[in-house]
């Protein structure tokens, strides 16, 4: 017989989801992000995207108006999801990278306290899935609201834990204030023959990247420390790679203001190109940047800025990044280089 017990957390789950959907219909995430949580590069599409907030939505309504064998279904399903996202953020406080999560439309950083919340929920989730199917088939728990016993007690301290771990306050992943990369470098620079105000800005993303002395980095926090970075993205096996990979010396000179690091494929212990002197080069065999950042090629240049945003690119093959480094230049000095690399190649 349905009580509060088979009703208050199938109630809660199904507020909690409905709310998450909502609030990422008002915000909605990008691809970048799910990156940054880990998600199977499988899962990564942008039709699962744009489904993800409708699904939870949807899955909020039926565990609020199913019982029996349906609203049970319903519940293992919620229960699954919310083990899903608990592994998900577990994972990147123990790794102690900088990601975040738009998991309530505003995208905030992941820390010990994300954890605490989502395992609250999957303890929600649990007891949802041992009751739900002891509400009415058709109406679920919100037809069986006519227990009055002291569980009801339960329910409202249930529904406090809820609200305080939903709403605990974890700083917002806003950018600083843009301010220029380094003096006299522009915030952002526009790839081809696009206007510096139509380039729209993104996120570095906050993945792992191996350095060549072997230690393993965010490439988020690398790239606003120190001198404004950029990666060429290379590999031996690539003719173009070759022909940007011969000129690097080239680039570094007209470029001292800027960190211009190899990004490779292979581990540290793999690859010919790497470079264990400064700047060394950045390993990446699992393609966590490539992923992140839509438009990439080989080989690909990317300009990040200081303020954890992409400052310019990316840009594909020899011709456009010797053309992007001319850009660069003339920004720093105002004029052409005497010899432009998309001249002398």
């Amino acid at each position: 017989m349905p009580g509060p017990l088979s009703i208050i957390p199938v109630v809660l789950v199904a507020a909690v989801l409905v709310a998450s959907g909502i609030a990422k219909l008002r915000h909605p995430d990008d691809l970048t992000g799910w990156t940054e949580l880990g998600v199977p590069a499988i899962l990564r599409r942008m039709w699962l995207l744009k489904f993800h907030p409708w699904g939870e939505i949807a899955l909020g309504g039926a565990l609020a108006v199913l019982g029996g064998m349906l609203g049970e279904l319903a519940a293992i399903v919620a229960l699954v999801l919310m083990l899903g996202y608990l592994i998900f953020v577990a994972r990147i406080v123990r790794a102690g990278t900088d990601a975040s999560c738009a998991c309530f439309g505003t995208r905030k950083r992941i820390t010990g306290a994300t954890v605490v919340r989502n395992a609250w929920y999957v303890l929600l989730s649990a007891a949802a899935a041992a009751t739900a199917w002891a509400n009415p088939l058709w109406g679920g728990p919100l037809a069986a609201s006519d227990a009055g016993d002291w569980a009801w007690l339960l329910g409202l301290a249930a529904a406090g834990v809820t609200v305080a771990v939903t709403m605990w306050p974890v700083p917002a992943d806003e950018p600083a204030p843009a301010e220029t990369l380094s003096p006299g470098i522009p915030t952002a620079m526009a790839s081809d023959d696009d206007d510096e105000l139509d380039y729209v800005r993104t996120r570095t993303p906050s993945v792992p990247v191996t350095r060549a002395d072997g230690e393993l980095l965010d490439l988020r926090q690398l790239s606003m420390t120190g001198q404004p970075m950029m990666a060429l993205h290379m590999r031996p096996g690539c003719g173009s790679c070759v022909i940007v990979h011969e000129r690097l010396d080239d680039i570094r000179a007209m470029l001292p203001e800027i960190s211009v690091r190899l990004l490779l494929t292979e581990m540290p212990d793999e690859s010919k190109w790497t470079e264990g002197a400064e700047p060394q080069s950045l390993h990446d065999p699992n393609n966590y940047v490539r992923n992140s950042i839509d438009e990439w090629g080989t080989p690909t240049a990317v300009l990040f800025g200081l303020d954890g945003l992409l400052a310019g690119g990316p840009v594909n093959g020899a011709d456009a990044i010797f053309a992007f480094i001319d850009d660069i230049y003339e920004s720093l000095h105002g004029e052409r280089p005497a010899q432009p690399l998309a001249e002398t190649h």
